[in-house]
């Protein structure tokens, strides 16, 4: 048995959560690997929709259990505010017993999320567009040695630890000027602790080989997606972690060897969130009217999404670095009604003509050029068999699949867990 893992192929917001949660009967165990609460996974059935920040999309099916990873930073407050939701929803996570965290994964502290907004307040026009959840710097103290993990809070001296860092923490807001008062957040912190002492704790690199070995399927769920890896991503305008196939592997402690299917998923357009480089990028009426359909906001934040046409130099490049083996598109729906759409086949970049991701894309902007494409009117949103798509919409799926040289197995039309069809 593999390891079969699940991310995005662009700059998040792909739609991951919702694909989880349609693949989730298939799995013994869904694993969330990295990222933290910055994260917004929708999911929509039975008229209800639920917003998931650090929970694996996994968590509504009965039969399925869900791991938080150590490759992920926890905020306990977030953590705690989810579950209570979920549990004013009629799902008690503590009596369903299909939640459990990983004892590696650190800890989001209240200073965590002052240090992240002074930060991005001193940079000014040159901001990152962080989420201020306190993500970056909880991966900073990870790499700096000094972070506080899920495990420690059994410690005797965990209070001492962590006073002894947020007093760290402190020196350096000194620096950027007043401190904020946080006692009401800290001693929030500290209840939500309590609460999770009573999920189960593991080593996620133990639990995972243990199911494996007993012939189980696991799905590794990611966050953000690939153009926003620390390594590969458009730095400096990248999150905090690795979001590629990679991660998982030191996310979840999986030998790369364990490795099975790795199912990237796409928009039939492309969105991005925050600051930073974005080569297909529609800032007029033609953005605006994507926006609108698509409902085009932040699931965490609300903060309206950056809209343009697909980018295949930059999904090539993602299906290079993670070894994509199949292909999830989402929001075909929302392309329905414009008579044409276009597609970024090469950069201008330098002077040349080219069809693959540069070094640098922030300091040196490439100019797309484009490939014109016949839309389709047609409403998708009650499509429930393949053989009702558009001769139109099907030729732009023949389209991608042959630039793209990997099949499309899965086709979203709307945002419930129903409104999916499996293609190949």
């Amino acid at each position: 048995m593999a390891v079969d893992v699940l991310l995005g192929l662009q700059w998040g917001d792909e739609g991951k959560g919702k694909i989880v949660d349609v693949l989730a009967p298939q799995y013994d165990l869904i694993a969330r690997f990295q990222g933290g609460p910055n994260a917004g996974h929708t999911l929509e059935f039975d008229g209800k929709k639920f917003v998931l920040n650090t929970i694996p999309s996994g968590i509504f099916e009965k039969h399925t259990m869900n791991l938080i990873g150590n490759g992920v930073v926890i905020d306990p407050i977030i953590l705690k505010k989810e579950i209570d939701k979920l549990k004013d929803a009629g799902i008690d996570l503590l009596a369903k017993k299909n939640l459990m965290i990983a004892r590696k994964a650190h800890l989001i502290l209240p200073t965590h999320q002052l240090l992240d907004a002074s930060s991005e307040k001193k940079m000014g026009d040159s901001k990152i567009g962080s989420t201020l959840k306190g993500i970056g710097p909880t991966y900073m103290d990870k790499t700096g040695r000094n972070g506080l993990r899920v495990g420690d809070i059994y410690l005797p001296d965990f209070k001492d630890k962590y006073n002894k860092l947020v007093e760290k923490h402190c020196s350096i807001l000194a620096n950027y000027g007043e401190i904020e008062d946080f006692s009401e957040r800290e001693k929030a912190f500290f209840e939500a602790i309590e609460l999770l002492k009573q999920f189960p704790h593991v080593d996620s690199e133990h639990l995972v080989a243990k199911y494996l070995k007993e012939g189980k399927k696991v799905l590794a769920e990611g966050a953000q997606g690939t153009m926003l890896d620390i390594d590969f991503g458009s730095y400096p305008f990248v999150t905090s972690s690795n979001t590629t196939t990679a991660g998982a592997c030191t996310g979840l402690g999986i030998a790369p060897n364990k490795i099975g299917d790795v199912i990237g998923i796409f928009k039939a357009y492309c969105t991005r969130v925050g600051g930073g480089p974005f080569p297909t990028e529609l800032d007029n009426e033609v953005g605006e009217e994507l926006r609108k359909i698509g409902h085009e906001f932040g699931a965490t934040t609300g903060r309206p999404r950056r809209c343009g046409w697909i980018d295949l130099p930059a999904l090539k490049y993602a299906i290079l670095l993670n070894g994509v083996t199949q292909l999830v598109m989402t929001k075909a729906d929302v392309l329905s009604g414009f008579e044409k759409i276009y597609a970024c086949t090469h950069y201008k970049y330098n002077g040349e003509t080219i069809d693959y991701m540069p070094y640098d894309i922030s300091s040196i902007k490439p100019e797309p050029l484009w490939e014109e494409i016949d839309g389709w009117n047609e409403d998708l949103t009650g499509i429930r068999e393949i053989n009702e798509i558009p001769e139109k919409l099907q030729a732009y799926i023949d389209y991608l699949e042959k630039e793209l040289e990997v099949p499309i197995k899965y086709l979203s039309v709307g945002p419930d867990r129903l409104q999916t069809l499996v293609l190949n």
